[in-house]
């Protein structure tokens, strides 16, 4: 589950199972532990027609035709790895869906401009007073 009006199916999810790179022994030449799962993110009926452009654009990077495709090796069984492939995926989309605050530049207040007039005012002063006067002169 992505969000709640976001929830994609099992059967919308390919998966491929490869050898895997990473640790596994004796097992590592002979187990399909790698998994890459994929989800069309640009034809599914599970995404809300809302956020489609939403994620096609914030996903433009790591979309190949509108498919997402997520890799995971970094366990030695396939089942550990098909998990994690899973919750790599939503965390994906989450962030991907997710809404964030821009900031709108607003103008400085009289009082902060005030004090940033103030503090160079003194820091001139204590400058003022290391100049001249010293016996190395």
């Amino acid at each position: 589950m992505v969000l709640r009006s976001f929830v994609i199916p099992a059967s919308e999810l390919s998966e491929r199972f490869s050898r895997s790179s990473g640790p596994g022994g004796q097992g590592v030449n002979t187990a399909d532990s790698r998994v890459e799962l994929s989800y069309d993110v640009g034809t599914s009926p599970a995404v809300p027609e809302h956020l489609r452009p939403l994620l096609l654009r914030r996903l433009e990077n790591r979309l190949v035709n509108g498919v997402l495709t997520v890799a995971a090796s970094e366990h030695r069984a396939q089942l550990q790895n098909r998990v994690a492939a899973r919750k790599r995926l939503v965390m994906l989309l989450s962030s991907a869906v997710k809404v964030t605050a821009t900031r709108r530049p607003t103008k400085p207040t009289r009082g902060s401009q005030e004090r940033r007039i103030a503090e160079k005012k003194r820091r001139a002063q204590t400058k003022q007073g290391r100049k001249g006067g010293g016996a190395w002169d």
